[in-house]
């Protein structure tokens, strides 16, 4: 699987682009874990177990708060049974109607040809921002 394991990361992030959600969460083991990067709005039910927890959880939630959230990825890095995945998230927030324009990095961690882990890194303090964080708002 480790020579898949690129080409499926890639898979993925086109069928989240299409908005095809059904082929994103097939690519997931029953029991994945999923962990948003700390402090990010969404990492407050991690760890995420399951593809419906994700789902639920976290894109559908991200679905709700931005209009025209997309994932791009830049650069694919693998190694075994992880591949890497650097880039960008842009969207608007609904409610501020600020842009969003933040980098991450993905860890996704393979097992059996199936997506067993999912670590986000990202530019936490611009989500917060963006969503009107009474915190940052003057950052």
């Amino acid at each position: 699987m480790s020579q898949q394991a690129p080409q499926t990361i890639r898979d993925l992030y086109s069928a989240f682009a299409r908005g095809d959600a059904a082929t994103v969460l097939a690519m997931f083991d029953p029991e994945i874990i999923w962990n948003e990067a700390e402090n990010i709005p969404y990492a407050d039910r991690n760890p995420y177990v399951g593809p419906q927890q994700v789902a639920e959880g976290v894109f559908g939630r991200i679905l709700t708060d931005f209009d025209g959230f997309t994932v791009n990825p830049d650069k694919i890095v693998h190694e075994g049974d992880t591949v890497v995945a650097l880039g960008r998230y842009r969207g608007t927030h609904r409610s501020t109607g600020e842009g969003l324009n933040a980098q991450f990095a993905h860890v996704w961690t393979f097992s059996n040809g199936k997506i067993v882990g999912f670590q986000q890194y990202a530019d936490t303090a611009q989500f917060l921002r963006v969503a009107g964080s009474p915190v940052l708002a003057s950052s």
